[in-house]
């Protein structure tokens, strides 16, 4: 059975018609287009599917699309500042954080809501922030490296 939700994305408002049983991470890769939430494991294993709900990070892939209705949700694409690289973003490629990419998204939206909540966290409190995302490529030192380097800009700043 299909119903119309309202799903409030990176500040703009999508009404989408679909089925109940639907996923927040194919809603929005979908329905919606964006395309930078990835779907990895579809367990709630890697953190590629991360998304913010209220601020609050959530694997995507097993958050039902219209549990999400009326509540503020943010996609990788909206922590960027307008065309421009966010700064979480800016400091992860800068410290050579990226290699493949693909935990890239889950990273960031995990190390934000890290930051949201502890503005100097600790490299142990950045790991357990992190540590619901999985990285095959960088051995996470980078990453970690890049959140402590953010977090330190964020309140000098």
């Amino acid at each position: 059975m299909s119903e119309q939700i309202h799903l409030h994305v990176n500040g703009v408002d999508y009404p989408v018609t679909i089925a109940q049983e639907r996923n927040l991470l194919s809603v929005i890769r979908g329905e919606i287009g964006l395309t930078g939430t990835k779907e990895g494991c579809d367990d709630c294993e890697c953190g590629a599917c991360m998304v913010l709900l209220d601020g609050q990070p959530v694997n995507s892939c097993s958050y039902l699309a219209v549990q999400a209705q009326d509540r503020e949700i943010t996609t990788v694409e909206g922590l960027a500042d307008g065309q421009a690289l966010g700064m979480l973003q800016r400091n992860l490629l800068e410290a050579g954080g990226v290699q493949c990419g693909f935990c890239t998204p889950g990273m960031l939206i995990s190390a934000t809501a890290l930051l949201a909540r502890t503005p100097e966290p600790s490299e142990e409190q950045v790991r357990i922030g992190l540590s619901g995302n999985l990285c095959r490529c960088t051995g996470y030192t980078k990453i970690v490296q890049a959140v402590q380097r953010a977090a330190t800009e964020l309140t000098a700043g």
